[in-house]
């Protein structure tokens, strides 16, 4: 009849060994906000109440805004990279390709689907067409919007 063994004991932690706990499982950030690296544009978490943070990457140092500052995303329109800035700015110049970017807000911008390819475009509210950057196609806006469609040629 073979004989059970018992398991191995969990050996004790060394004294000095630097406490690490793991992030939440349910993705939880409490007490740490984040922002983007000013030097490698790297999403970088930092604790609260922290006035600066050093990048791991690139050892850039980012200032952190004020407490209760609000701030926003958006996809710089040149290179695509995640910009993020102070809510209420109406522009935002990209650090990598410099391209001013319009910074609009959710009540200021509206969606139609393109009416050549049907892909959901964005636009500025109040304007009257958008251009498909993925056909190029035009597509109205308003009231006359099936009636004066044309195909962009540039």
């Amino acid at each position: 009849m073979p004989v059970p063994l018992a398991p191995y004991p969990t050996p004790p932690a060394p004294a000095m060994a630097p406490s690490y706990t793991p992030p939440p499982a349910n993705g939880s950030t409490s007490g740490q906000s984040q922002l983007v690296c000013s030097g490698c544009r790297n999403l970088l978490m930092y604790p609260a109440g922290a006035s600066s943070v050093c990048c791991a990457v690139c050892n850039a140092v980012t200032a952190v805004p004020p407490p209760g500052t609000e701030m926003a995303q958006l996809v710089c329109a040149g290179c695509h990279t995640l910009l993020m800035y102070i809510r209420g700015a109406t522009s935002v110049q990209c650090s990598c390709c410099h391209t001013v970017n319009l910074a609009l807000e959710a009540n200021q911008v509206a969606h139609v689907n393109c009416g050549n390819c049907r892909m959901l475009l964005m636009y500025q509210y109040g304007a009257r067409s958008v251009k498909c950057a993925v056909c190029n196609f035009v597509t109205s806006v308003g009231a006359s919007a099936s009636t004066s469609d044309a195909k962009f040629n540039s």
